[in-house]
């Protein structure tokens, strides 16, 4: 047995079992998808950075979320699309765990963010006098820290229980990145605390704060059905219909993926489900949050009229 423990020391990942033709095309539209997802969320980030106007609680928190964005596809698409081109090509143990960690950091840290978010919107339309008081940097700053830390945490709780795991088995990873109840599979061990450990957290991190956020949103759309003014109004629910927008697509796929049924004819929705969670998701936000909202336009305008002028 211990010979066998050894003897693994790198897994293929099977990612979609399509013709090559098929692959081919994958790998062209993958490859679009990722370059619009660095570039949306780069210029968010650059938007952000570059305007002063922007530099609000708002979009502090909304330029972490693009950071968190971009790191999600950086950690899946780029072996993703090395395995369309060569499925063959093997990624080491090291890599495996590292990609599982980091998906799982920046999963948590996402759901994290986005309670956040909620509450940054809550306090400014159901406290708009005392908004400057309750989130000032000094709290944005905490609250975002906290959550890039149980992010790191919480993960780090799933590697823990991984690694001391023997993987006797199959090389063969039945998804498109080490995804963490995909590489339980191969192990030759009792997997039932991991596996405990993966629906906790997935309880802890996706229930809970979406029971929140959802909380939080019953109190806003209150409060902006008494707003008087129509302009107001309008901003107010410009701004929380973007997010929501946001939250029902990180959430929804989240929790279908790792809270439904984790046995029968599901396994292969469910990988599709993580490609939109982990590709799809990140490209979607920033046109969200762009196409959705007046500020970030007018901030891209200020900044393309500043660039030509010069």
């Amino acid at each position: 047995m211990e010979g066998n423990e050894t003897s693994i020391t790198q897994f293929i990942l099977l990612g979609f079992p399509l013709s090559p033709q098929m692959q081919m095309l994958l790998f062209a539209l993958f490859s679009l998808f990722y370059t619009f997802t660095l570039l949306g969320n780069g210029t968010i980030l650059g938007l952000i950075c570059l305007d002063s106007r922007l530099h609000t609680p708002m979009y502090f928190f909304l330029s972490q979320l693009a950071i968190v964005d971009i790191a999600y596809a950086c950690n899946t698409v780029p072996q993703m699309l090395v395995n369309l081109v060569d499925p063959d090509k093997p990624i080491s143990f090291a890599g495996c765990m590292t990609q599982t960690f980091l998906f799982l950091t920046f999963a948590h840290t996402e759901c994290l963010l986005l309670v956040v978010m909620s509450y940054d919107r809550y306090v400014a339309i159901c406290n708009p006098l005392r908004y400057s008081a309750i989130m000032s940097w000094r709290v944005c700053i905490t609250l975002v820290v906290t959550s890039w830390i149980l992010g790191v945490l919480l993960a780090l709780v799933h590697l823990i229980l991984l690694l001391p795991l023997p993987f006797c088995g199959s090389q063969k990873v039945n998804h498109f990145f080490c995804e963490i109840i995909a590489v339980l599979k191969l192990t030759c061990a009792d997997t039932h605390i991991n596996e405990l450990m993966v629906l906790a957290g997935a309880v802890s991190v996706l229930v809970g704060p979406f029971s929140s956020i959802v909380v939080s949103y019953v109190h806003i759309l209150c409060a902006i059905l008494k707003i008087q003014s129509g302009h107001g109004c309008q901003k107010a629910f410009s701004t929380c219909s973007s997010h929501l927008c946001v939250v029902g697509l990180f959430y929804g796929t989240a929790i279908v993926t790792y809270i439904g049924p984790q046995h029968g004819n599901s396994k292969e929705q469910k990988k599709y489900l993580l490609l939109f969670h982990s590709l799809f998701n990140p490209m979607l936000n920033p046109l969200i949050y762009s196409l959705r909202n007046n500020e970030v336009k007018s901030a891209l305008k200020r900044v393309l009229i500043k660039e030509s002028a010069s």
